[in-house]
């Protein structure tokens, strides 16, 4: 099947990319290739140990990697705007690839009293793209990239139960703030072109991809290596990141994931994107929403 790999990222010499939650998995895969092609990478993680680790194993691999440590942990609001003022004092940014998540754990809440899947697969990106805006505006041909999941066509944005008080589907939270990413999207494109801002906005999702994810599927520890023989590897999850925050084709608003079965693995391409995740309405509510549990108004 034809389409997008790491084999098609152009040069990225002179860029500086964020890339959160790289310390493993499809964010370690995409900050490696990143870095490979002359990048600056900074990886965006909770654990200093982990994040150093991380650069150890690229560095054994890519020869003069430029990389950094990021701290933060989307968990807690706090940290996000302490990691962003960091990171504004970069000379520069290019790309903020939004890829940490977390997928059906128990439920745990943030810092803040968040549920845990919402408040750092949407929130936590919500108020670091927000807050990390102003920065990117300053350098043309920005992009911020949002990671979604094939999961979003299943979900439903229940503003009558985001804090889960009212019950916890681990699945249907998970699918909820997969949908509230991709909607996070299609309004920050909105925003930013009746701004007129030169930051792009892109979506992508991995397919079906092994990483660290999968920690709380059962026997997900056995489950992963057999998926990565059928489905997606990390690294071939990662190539629709990479597309998203690389290719000189891709446009603002466009949405890129997995080609094959589905869209559950293969190289990537052009994806689809469910009504529910096309809804203006239920966008624009969310915005406001994030904006209000948050505490950052995006500067747009």
């Amino acid at each position: 099947m034809t389409g997008f790999t790491a084999a098609d990222v152009p040069d990225q010499s002179g860029k500086t990319i964020i890339v959160t939650g790289s310390n493993t998995g499809i964010g370690f895969e995409a900050a490696k290739v990143l870095a490979a092609r002359g990048a600056r990478v900074l990886l965006a993680c909770r654990s200093r140990d982990k994040a150093e680790a991380a650069m150890r194993r690229i560095g054994t691999e890519v020869s003069g990697a430029d990389l950094a440590f990021l701290p933060l942990d989307q968990a807690d609001i706090a940290s996000v705007r302490a990691a962003a003022d960091l990171a504004v004092k970069e000379s520069r940014i290019d790309v903020l690839l939004n890829n940490a998540g977390v997928m059906i754990p128990p439920l745990t809440r943030t810092v803040q009293g968040f549920e845990l899947q919402f408040g750092v697969n949407h929130l936590g990106t919500f108020a670091l793209t927000g807050l990390l805006l102003p920065k990117l505006a300053e350098t043309p041909g920005s992009r911020v990239v949002i990671t979604s999941s094939i999961a979003h066509k299943r979900g439903r944005i229940d503003f009558d139960n985001l804090g889960a008080a009212k019950g916890y589907n681990r699945m249907n939270f998970y699918a909820q703030s997969k949908l509230a990413n991709a909607l996070f999207m299609l309004e920050l494109d909105k925003r930013l072109r009746a701004a007129g801002s030169p930051v792009s906005v892109m979506g992508c999702h991995p397919g079906v991809a092994a990483s660290e994810l999968m920690r709380y599927v059962p026997l997900g520890g056995l489950v992963a290596p057999l998926m990565g023989l059928f489905l997606n590897t990390a690294e071939q999850g990662a190539w629709p990141a990479l597309q998203a925050s690389t290719d000189p084709a891709a446009r603002s608003g466009s949405y890129w994931g997995s080609q094959g079965m589905r869209e559950m693995r293969g190289a990537s391409g052009p994806a689809m994107r469910e009504k529910n995740a096309l809804d203006a309405n239920v966008a624009r509510r969310l915005w406001e929403v994030s904006v209000s549990l948050t505490g950052v108004d995006p500067a747009i």
